[in-house]
């Protein structure tokens, strides 16, 4: 086929306008709750926020790589959506500057009296505001190095077919996947866990890098749905992937749910001061009923529905079970975060607001990079089998 077999439709500037509408719609909002609550509930729920959309960039990061690294028809339908999320790092990047303006808000262990507390005092060799700044910096450097380069080949592939492109963008893979894991295990440790320098929990960085992994199928099902209404999508995606699809975003709600019971096991047996009061806060004060939303939405309704093949088979309902998860992708990120500020439950309008802020800017970003490219990776050795991904 030829390149213009593959032009994105003009559903991907819909998709564009809609993030731009929203971003404004969602700044609009947030100026109206940052009068209503003020700065400090500002940095708060921007972090929140933050981190929820940048995991969509990095989760599709890492999808990216693990599709560079093991094949599949799955993968050459979802390259391009991976792609489009994985350009808005360098972006998120600069979004960093609110969180770092805002650290003696956000991070008591930045207080110069945090340091008659002895637990902090031996945590500050690490947490410290310019080592906190210095490994930031490092870890946008790696996420950006990789992404861009990834970019850079696939774009280069569409243009030369050159199977050494291939090549390199497995052996980057191979090792970037280590990055990833890494550093996303330090940035989370960093941005969310100091938020109570007292508690600690091993499985924090897994879960998260799971809970990228299912943002970001979320996202990009959603999205080859969309385009699967019209041509040239619709001539290439059938039932059979969108079943390879459902199946993965299956894998990772199950994964998200079992390192986050098994945390919640360990913490419960073990029964440790420094550990407990973490879900102690989290089942007081009105949290219990976000904690039995989770546990209900999040979880066993989705989990019950896609372990139907005919579910996963159908687009209209998988895409919605996609769209809820993201949905309660945000309500985990509130979840672990707010009790740590707010005793009680209270959902604030910039808590809805900024959100909807950044997930407008994210799609804004994301059309502008998927519009730019054919939809399809033109001269990728897996093209014919993913076209021929029949149902079966």
């Amino acid at each position: 086929m030829t390149t213009d077999t593959y032009t994105p439709p003009a559903s991907v500037s819909g998709l564009q306008r809609f993030g731009m509408m929203a971003a404004v719609a969602g700044l609009v909002l947030t100026g109206i709750g940052f009068a209503l609550t003020g700065l400090e509930r500002f940095y708060q729920a921007y972090l929140v926020a933050y981190t929820l959309w940048l995991g969509v960039g990095l989760g599709s990061m890492a999808l990216l790589m693990v599709q560079h690294l093991s094949g599949g028809a799955w993968g050459i339908v979802v390259r391009r959506p991976l792609e489009a999320a994985a350009s808005t790092i360098p972006a998120m990047a600069v979004l960093f500057l609110p969180i770092a303006f805002g650290m003696h808000d956000l991070y008591h262990w930045t207080h110069a009296e945090a340091l008659n507390d002895p637990v902090i005092a031996a945590k500050a060799p690490y947490l410290n505001t310019p080592f906190f700044l210095v490994r930031t910096v490092f870890y946008f450097a790696v996420w950006i190095g990789i992404s861009q380069m990834l970019l850079k080949w696939s774009k280069e592939q569409d243009s030369t077919g050159d199977p050494a492109l291939t090549v390199k963008m497995m052996t980057l893979s191979g090792g970037g996947l280590v990055a990833y894991a890494l550093t996303v295990t330090f940035a989370i440790t960093d941005w969310l866990m100091s938020v109570n320098p007292h508690w600690f929990s091993t499985m924090w960085g897994p879960m998260f890098m799971v809970g990228h992994g299912l943002a970001a199928f979320a996202v990009a099902i959603a999205v080859l749905v969309m385009l699967s209404d019209t041509a040239p999508m619709n001539r290439v995606l059938n039932s059979a992937h969108f079943h390879d699809l459902g199946k993965l975003l299956f894998a990772f709600l199950m994964l998200w749910a079992y390192l986050t019971f098994s945390q919640y096991l360990i913490i419960y047996s073990a029964n440790l001061q420094e550990e407990v009061p973490h879900y102690l806060n989290r089942n007081t004060g009105g949290y219990q009923y976000l904690t039995y939303t989770l546990i209900a939405l999040h979880f066993v309704v989705p989990y019950a529905m896609l372990l139907s093949r005919d579910v996963k088979r159908d687009i209209k309902r998988l895409r919605l079970i996609a769209v809820w998860l993201l949905l309660m992708r945000l309500v985990d990120y509130y979840w672990l975060v707010a009790p740590e500020f707010h005793p009680t439950l209270s959902v604030s309008v910039i808590d809805i607001a900024l959100p909807i802020a950044f997930g407008g800017l994210f799609f804004m970003l994301y059309a502008m990079r998927l519009k730019s490219l054919p939809l399809m990776p033109l001269h990728d050795e897996g093209l014919e089998k993913a076209l021929t991904h029949h149902v079966h």
